[in-house]
């Protein structure tokens, strides 16, 4: 049975994942702005950061060090799987230095590039990836034509594809250079090749497919092929989005 000894001060465990300094977590907690489980923090307390659920006003702080949360850039021409039964090139080959045994969050087509989330968190990935909770997308997209203010207001007004109906959550253009232009994507969509085929329909083939953010969480300047650990603030911001 467990007492209140057991566990670590909880100012420890909010310094460790990054919050401040002990002092500045001690002043938090006496300011009332950390819970634990849900109920208010008081000085003293100590918890198990394998399985307590800290929030620092009001945003989730993930302390159990087991979990981990990265971005890889996705090149072109890399299967969104992390093992391939044909032999093709996939995620396994960018994740030797991750010790964890992570899973990717959606998936990219062989041809498109970009962010995608590996994670060894279930319930975080499960809850990103449930339409229900609406997760805009940004992609940029190399397209051929010309994508004029009768365009985005075809999408801002809905397109039924063969699945159903898609909506923009927005869309701009970037560049324009001859009969290619370079236009920007939000939609909160995760239906297969949903943002090829929504701007094929409105006669604007995709030749390159780059997604720039999944929520608040951004590509930046990373390299293809490259991954990093997602900030704290960025973890924080994908448990807000999903409820947690």
């Amino acid at each position: 049975m467990r007492t209140d000894h057991d566990g670590i001060r909880l100012q420890k465990v909010l310094a460790g994942a990054g919050v401040g300094s002990r002092r500045v977590c001690e002043d938090l907690i006496a300011a009332g702005r950390v819970t634990v489980d849900g109920q208010k923090a008081v000085l003293g307390r100590r918890v198990d950061p394998s399985s307590a659920v800290i929030h620092v006003d009001g945003e989730r702080v993930i302390t159990d060090v087991r979990i981990v949360h990265y971005v890889l850039n996705k090149p072109r021409g890399i299967v969104s799987t992390m093992d391939d039964e044909q032999g093709r090139r996939n995620l396994t080959e960018f994740t030797t230095g991750i010790n964890e045994r992570v899973f990717h969050v959606g998936r990219l087509d062989t041809d498109s590039e970009g962010l995608l989330l590996l994670t060894n968190d279930g319930e975080l990935g499960h809850r990103l990836a449930h339409p229900s909770y609406e997760i805009s997308k940004t992609y940029r997209c190399q397209v051929t034509g010309y994508a004029g203010p009768a365009i985005a207001r075809r999408l801002a007004g809905g397109i039924e594809l063969e699945d159903g109906p898609v909506t923009v959550d927005s869309f701009k253009v970037i560049d324009e250079a001859g009969d290619q232009t370079l236009v920007e994507v939000v939609v909160h969509e995760g239906r297969k090749h949903v943002v090829r085929r929504l701007l094929a329909e409105v006669g604007l083939p995709v030749n390159r497919l780059v997604r720039t953010a999944i929520g608040d969480v951004k590509l930046g300047n990373l390299k293809p092929g490259t991954l990093r650990r997602l900030r704290p603030d960025e973890i924080a911001a994908l448990y807000k989005a999903v409820d947690l």
